[in-house]
């Protein structure tokens, strides 16, 4: 929804980091998702957001757009969630 809305480009960065990596993040601890899948869905959201595709995940102090890259966080919460399992 957040890609077909009339928000400019930095706007729907903006929302998209928000509102739908949230979700995301949150349901990596919960639902087994299989690797295909969330690059599927980070491919997804490139192809969606045609513009600058070479900057999409950039930080924005370095001259990008600063997009969360879901593999990535996928990753990080994954181990956040592993170094919490161990310290019980």
């Amino acid at each position: 929804m957040i890609l077909k809305s009339d928000l400019n480009a930095r706007n729907k960065i903006t929302a998209i980091g928000a509102l739908a990596v949230p979700v995301l993040r949150y349901s990596f601890g919960i639902i087994d998702w299989r690797t295909e899948e969330i690059k599927k869905i980070d491919r997804k959201t490139r192809k969606m957001l045609t513009a600058d595709t070479d900057r999409l995940h950039v930080k924005r102090k370095e001259g990008g757009r600063g997009l969360v890259q879901i593999e990535a966080a996928y990753n990080a919460e994954i181990i956040n969630i592993a170094q919490y399992l161990n310290k019980l």
